[in-house]
């Protein structure tokens, strides 16, 4: 009977060397990702392109229409606002949903597990790209005024302070951030888009009607009303009252629904 000597028993155990952890993605990158996905879907893409075309239709329309009396820079600014206050939402909520409406986000939060880190990049882009696109429309509106006034022989007028236009841009941007908590709240962009019509068109108009017959409401409304409470922006002064009425509704219909949507976001399941 022979004896077998293996060596590989009296040699030590090797040791492997523990695995290093890949290092987070730079926030940079996200932000980088979530810019190019604005622009890399037909929606995305003509949603952009139409934030530029109408505030180009509503400058044209009016040096067009409007009476020499009524081409102010003033004239211009509004109407390019219209357009904008319902663009921008749709833009932030479209930036928000499409990771469940396309069924990216497995994908996206399984690079990037914190998915915080990926709403905080949605929002960032969403506000930039907001921000920018209300400084090209008051560009377009500028041109338009001199163009206007030059055609209709008449004196330019600038009848819009600097303070006017930071409060106008601070006021798309509450808009774009309440298409940004929809969006986050319900993630389904029919199901936003049409919550967001409601909350712009139909709730002010019960509001008004219920200000009109019954003096509580009327009383408490600049209080709880955050649509209320934006117009004033758009009057471009705010005294300390109407300020703080406009925190205090934002807390109600912005800040309070963000925060269940936050919360939603990270416990629901992704498919």
């Amino acid at each position: 009977m022979t004896a077998t000597t293996v060596e590989s028993l009296d040699r030590a155990p090797t040791r492997v060397a523990p695995r290093t952890p890949p290092a987070p993605i730079p926030f940079a990158r996200l932000l980088k990702v979530e810019l190019i996905k604005m622009f890399d879907t037909r929606a995305g893409f003509w949603l952009m392109v139409s934030i530029a075309a109408t505030a180009l239709i509503a400058t044209a329309s009016v040096i067009a229409f409007a009476p020499d009396s009524a081409l102010t820079y003033d004239s211009f600014g509004a109407a390019i606002g219209i357009p904008m206050t319902l663009l921008l939402p749709v833009m932030a909520i479209l930036s928000v949903t499409s990771e469940w409406t396309q069924r990216s986000g497995l994908t996206t939060f399984t690079l990037v597990p914190p998915r915080g880190r990926v709403i905080w990049a949605k929002l960032v882009v969403s506000v930039a790209i907001g921000a920018v696109s209300i400084g090209l429309a008051l560009a377009i509106g500028a041109l338009g005024n001199v163009v206007g006034t030059a055609i209709a022989g008449v004196p330019t007028v600038w009848d819009i302070s600097g303070n006017q236009i930071v409060l106008l841009v601070f006021a798309n941007v509450l808009n774009l951030l309440i298409g940004f908590m929809l969006g986050v709240l319900i993630r389904n962009s029919p199901g936003a888009i049409v919550g967001f019509v409601v909350y712009s068109f139909v709730l002010p108009t019960l509001s008004m009607v219920l200000g009109n017959f019954q003096q509580w409401w009327a009383d408490i409304r600049p209080w709880l009303d955050f649509n209320w409470a934006q117009g004033e922006l758009y009057d471009g002064h705010l005294t300390s009252t109407e300020w703080a009425q406009l925190g205090v509704s934002g807390l109600i219909w912005l800040v309070v629904p963000l925060a269940i949507g936050l919360v939603m976001v990270m416990r629901s399941e992704v498919k």
